[in-house]
């Protein structure tokens, strides 16, 4: 679409509205204002213009403003609740000089509109080398009260130290992502990071181009307080019913829950067993003084569940070597003694959980570093003092039912 055509022909510029849903209320709570431009042909969305940096910025801003007009226009009639995003490229915003935004969204103010209502959402990559002038101006902004998101996470996570530092009130976090990359494993870990982050700073996150039901469940079970998507709604030209999906977003819901609870039922039932299994097994072997014959006798045990374990006392100092399965084979690393596992998250936690507990405890999945697999470690009390640690394989964990 040549941009000239769109500046000449204005009227034809109109607001679309997706609607978002939240994850308590199973209701739309807030709406996107999106751009598009009638043609004959049908509606062309308005998003490539203005992120074209070839269209000087006071034309992008001209356009940009009259969508915002027009939607204003019908939210003054609807209810006073609901929240419109608003999507502004860092570098307009830092252009608009003039603060002809905040002064558009005042002059909806006398007619019912709340500034509270309104979420500035923007892309901090954008802002090039002007990120601490967006920070002051995003501030600035927030003093008229309006909420601040930031848009496109979870493509990486290599700017999360400088969203920090913005404070926002939701994180936009892109499913598109999940979809096209073939790492589910890297996507997981920029997810908890972001995940995090957001409870750290207290934002809430919402998951958008929600396109498929396994996409939803996702976001549910990722902390996602809100959903926005083609699967749920398509950008509209008013607004729809707010209890539209009500009923079926509470019964996915519900299936959600049951799957989920099921997953949990399994994992604690297998943590129940291996600590039944390996603590009668322990009883049997207390004579044995030295570790390495111990964990010796205990791989032939646990040959198919297990491809490396070790002993460590209560302040995370390996007492024994890495018994480590290799093409099936176990071998004996002695080069892992004294070393110190403190630092990892939640260990001095789990030892005195154990400690307190006298039982094991099975940890969450993640990647191991020198295997690279997706595992699960299990722990439990040798003595009040010393720790067994058995690093369980991706395969025995895969054929446990509903585990990964």
């Amino acid at each position: 679409m040549d941009p000239l055509e769109i500046l000449t022909d204005l009227e034809h510029v109109v607001p679309f509205f997706q609607p978002i849903f939240s994850a308590d209320e199973h209701r739309v709570v807030a709406y996107e204002v999106m751009g598009r431009y009638e043609t004959p042909d049908g509606l062309v969305n308005l998003r490539p213009f203005f992120r074209d940096k070839d269209v000087p910025e006071e034309y992008r801003l001209e356009v940009d403003l009259l969508v915002l007009k027009k939607a204003f226009s019908q939210a003054i009639h609807y209810d006073k609740d609901i929240l419109f995003f608003i999507h502004r490229e860092a570098d307009l915003l830092i252009y608009d000089e003039e603060e002809k935004l905040l002064q558009l969204i005042s002059s909806f103010e006398d007619q019912g509109l709340n500034l509270g209502q309104i979420v500035l959402e923007i892309s901090e990559r954008n802002a090039d080398g002007e990120f601490q002038d967006l920070g002051h101006l995003l501030r600035y902004y927030r003093t008229y009260g309006l909420k601040i998101a930031i848009d496109k996470m979870g493509n990486d996570s290599g700017h999360l130290d400088r969203i920090s530092q913005l404070e926002p009130d939701i994180m936009k976090v892109d499913l598109q992502v999940l979809r096209s990359t073939s790492d589910g494993a890297a996507y997981q870990d920029i997810l908890s990071s972001i995940s995090m982050l957001a409870r750290k700073i207290g934002a809430a996150v919402l998951f958008e181009h929600i396109e498929t039901a396994l996409q939803l469940q996702f976001a549910w079970r990722n902390g996602g307080r809100y959903y926005q998507g083609l699967y749920l709604k398509e950008p509209q030209e008013g607004f729809v019913g707010r209890d539209i999906l009500k009923e079926r977003l509470k019964q996915e819901c519900r299936e959600f829950i049951q799957s989920e609870k099921k997953k949990l039922e399994n994992l604690f039932s297998l943590q129940e067993e291996l600590d039944l299994r390996i603590q009668e097994w322990l009883s049997h072997h207390r004579k044995i003084q030295e570790y390495t014959p111990v964990l010796e006798k205990l791989a032939k045990e646990l040959d198919e569940a297990a491809f490396r374990m070790y002993v460590c006392d209560e302040d995370g100092f390996q007492k024994s070597p890495n018994l480590f399965k290799l093409k099936g084979s176990w071998t004996i690393q002695p080069e892992y003694e004294e070393k110190n596992w403190s630092w990892r998250p939640y260990f001095l936690e789990n030892i005195i959980k154990m400690r307190r507990e006298k039982k094991g405890i099975l940890s969450d999945r993640y990647n191991d570093i020198e295997t690279g697999e997706m595992i699960r470690t299990f722990c439990l009390p040798i003595d009040s003092q010393h720790f067994l640690f058995i690093d369980l394989s991706f395969s025995y964990l895969f054929n446990r039912e509903a585990l990964f």
